[in-house]
């Protein structure tokens, strides 16, 4: 994965102390994971690798934004990343998984790819509702999603009690149609199907 080699620090020959290195994420980044949410997105990845002697300690933070679907509207959002963390690279003769927090490499390796971390930290930073602020949605895309309010059902479940239309669960429908019809824009010229029966 070509993705790799952009996200990688070559370690070996690197003396014992801090380095800093500064790393892009764009589009491509997400593009390289399959069922991702994101889009699409534009971040810096700044890295404060201190070697030790028996380890590297990689202080990670990554500012910018990512573009997923709005939860309300479906229309694209843009969705601040703002991440701090800590991953520690340590090394081993035996094969073990990495875990999230520390990353095991062979003694002979030289390179830390960072492409996992950078992506994990990046979706796990996103907020649980993704949604535009208020007032920025579709207003269209709104309106085909609107849900009845519980104020809005209480009416109509008042005025369903006094139908006399077949009563039951009939006279809700009805009172239901009477409702999203009357909050329709279109309803105005719409033709009403009961009249047309008469």
């Amino acid at each position: 994965m070509e993705e790799t080699q952009r996200y990688s620090i070559a370690f070996k020959g690197l003396k014992n102390g801090h380095h800093e290195y500064r790393f892009v994420v764009d589009r491509s980044l997400f593009e390289a994971f399959e069922n991702t949410e994101i889009k699409d997105g534009a971040c810096e990845v700044r890295v404060d690798l201190n070697r030790e002697e028996s380890q590297l300690v990689l202080d990670v933070s990554i500012s910018g934004h990512v573009v997923v679907a709005c939860d309300r509207c479906l229309e694209d959002c843009r969705i601040p990343i703002d991440f701090e963390g800590r991953l520690l690279v340590k090394f081993s003769d035996e094969v073990r998984e990495y875990d999230g927090e520390v990353l095991w490499l062979l003694p002979g390796e030289e390179l830390v790819d960072l492409t996992q971390y950078i992506y994990e930290s990046i979706v796990l930073s996103l907020p649980y509702q993704r949604v535009h602020p208020e007032g920025e949605c579709n207003p269209e895309m709104l309106e085909r999603f609107r849900i009845v309010s519980e104020h809005e059902f209480s009416a109509i479940e008042q005025r369903a009690a006094s139908h006399e239309h077949n009563g039951g669960e009939w006279a809700k429908l009805a009172a239901l149609r009477e409702q999203m019809m009357a909050d329709t824009p279109q309803a105005a010229g719409a033709a009403d199907p009961e009249k047309e029966k008469q």
